[in-house]
C-alpha cells in the first residue's frame, strides 16, 4: 500500500486547547503521526511519499469562498489587530443573532468556528494545505488503479463543514478526495467514517446530495462532541435523502456492537453501487483514547480492516483521529494490515 505524508504537518502546533476549563497541550499534535510513521516502518510498510501541489479546484467545490479566504488571511488580520496569542475566538453567533460575518477579526473566527478547542497559529494555514494536498496525491493514486492508499493526513479533517472549522479541523481532506472522484468520472463514492466522532462536517457537505453516501459510526451526539449532529434522524435532505445513514452509539460500546453497525454500512454501500470508497480512518474508538468512551481493543481494527476489504472497492483511507498516541500507530497499522490480509 502506498502512503502520502508531509513533513509540513509540524508546521501546526498550538501552545494549549481549552479542555475541561484549563489550557492543556493540544490532543492533537505532531507525535501522533511520528507513533504511526514508526509502526508503518517496523511492519515493512515503507512505501511512503511526499504529496503533489494542492489543487485548489476541488477544494472550492466542497468550502465556502469566504471561509478560504478567511483561512488564508486570519493570522496577518490577528497581527493587524494587535493580537499577540493564538486565535481562540471569544464570541459566536448563537440563536436569534444576526448570521453576517464581521469585520474585525475576533468576531470573523467566532463566525467559522464551530468550537474553540481548535487553535488557529501562525503556520496552521500552511499545514492544512500540506495535509490537503496528502489527501489529494492518494486519491490520484487510487482513481489511477491502486487498490488503495493511505493519505497520513495532519491537521485531520471530517470535522471541517462548508464553511466551519473546529473538532482540529480546517479543510474537509475526505470530502475533498470525494469531490475528485466524482469530477473524475465515478458516478457514485461512499464515505465511510469510523472515527469516534461524529463526521459533522462532511454531512453537512453532503446532506443534499445523492451521489456520495455518508456512513458514520460514531459517540452518540447526546453524550459525545460535536454534539449538535450526528442523530440517526437524520438520513439526508431533497436528493441526498437517504444517502446520509448515522450510528450513534452509547458510552461504553464495545467492538460487537461496532461491528454490527459496521457490517450494516457495508450492507448500505454495496446496495448504493459505489464506484469507490473514502475512510475516515480515526482510531479513538480505542478503549484507552482520552476523549472517547468506545470499548475497542487493538486487535479489534485488524478485524474491521478486513471487513472493509471485502467491499472489494478502490479504498482510500485519510487520517483523522485518535489520541492515545502510544497506541495510535498500532490500531492505524492494523486497520491497515487488516485490509491488505483479507
Amino acid at each position: 500500500m502506498k502512503i502520502i505524508y508531509s513533513e509540513d504537518h509540524r508546521l501546526h502546533f498550538p501552545k494549549g486547547e481549552l479542555h475541561g476549563g484549563e489550557l492543556v497541550t493540544p490532543f492533537e499534535s505532531p507525535a501522533r503521526v511520528d507513533f504511526v510513521l514508526e509502526r508503518l516502518k517496523h511492519v515493512g510498510l515503507t512505501d511512503i511519499t511526499a504529496p503533489d501541489s494542492i489543487d485548489f479546484a476541488p477544494v472550492r467545490k466542497v468550502h465556502d469562498a469566504g471561509y478560504l479566504s478567511f483561512l488564508e488571511t486570519a493570522w496577518s488580520e490577528w497581527l493587524a489587530e494587535g493580537f499577540t496569542g493564538e486565535i481562540i475566538p471569544t464570541a459566536f453567533p448563537m440563536r436569534r443573532m444576526q448570521q453576517r460575518v464581521p469585520d474585525n477579526i475576533d468576531g470573523k473566527a467566532g463566525y467559522y468556528a464551530s468550537a474553540i478547542e481548535t487553535t488557529i497559529t501562525a503556520s496552521t494555514w500552511g499545514a492544512t494545505q500540506a495535509s490537503c494536498a496528502v489527501a489529494q496525491t492518494a486519491q490520484r493514486l487510487v482513481a489511477g488503479g491502486e487498490r488503495a492508499a493511505f493519505a497520513l493526513c495532519r491537521p485531520p479533517g471530517h470535522h471541517a463543514a462548508i464553511d466551519m472549522y473546529g473538532g482540529y479541523c480546517f479543510l474537509n481532506n475526505a470530502a475533498i478526495a470525494t469531490q475528485m472522484f466524482r469530477d473524475q468520472g465515478a458516478k457514485k463514492v461512499a464515505i465511510l467514517d469510523v472515527d469516534f466522532h461524529h463526521g459533522n462536517g462532511t454531512q453537512d457537505i453532503f446532506y443534499r446530495r445523492g451521489d456520495v453516501l455518508f456512513c458514520s459510526l460514531h459517540g452518540r451526539p447526546e453524550d459525545a462532541f460535536p454534539y449538535f449532529l450526528g442523530y440517526a434522524d437524520e438520513t439526508g435532505e431533497g436528493e441526498g435523502e437517504g444517502a446520509n445513514v448515522n450510528y450513534p452509539m452509547p458510552p461504553g460500546t464495545a467492538y460487537p456492537a461496532w461491528a454490527e453497525a459496521l457490517d450494516d454500512a457495508c450492507a448500505r454501500i454495496r446496495a448504493f453501487g459505489a464506484d469507490a470508497l473514502v475512510v475516515s480512518l480515526g482510531v479513538d474508538s480505542y478503549k484507552d483514547d482520552p476523549i472517547s468512551f468506545f470499548k475497542l481493543e487493538s486487535d479489534d481494527f485488524r478485524d474491521y480492516g478486513s471487513r472493509i476489504a471485502r467491499l472489494g472497492l478502490p479504498t482510500l483511507f485519510t487520517m483523522e483521529g485518535g489520541y492515545a498516541v502510544e497506541a495510535i500507530g498500532i490500531n492505524t497499522v492494523n486497520v491497515l494490515q487488516g485490509f491488505l490480509d483479507a
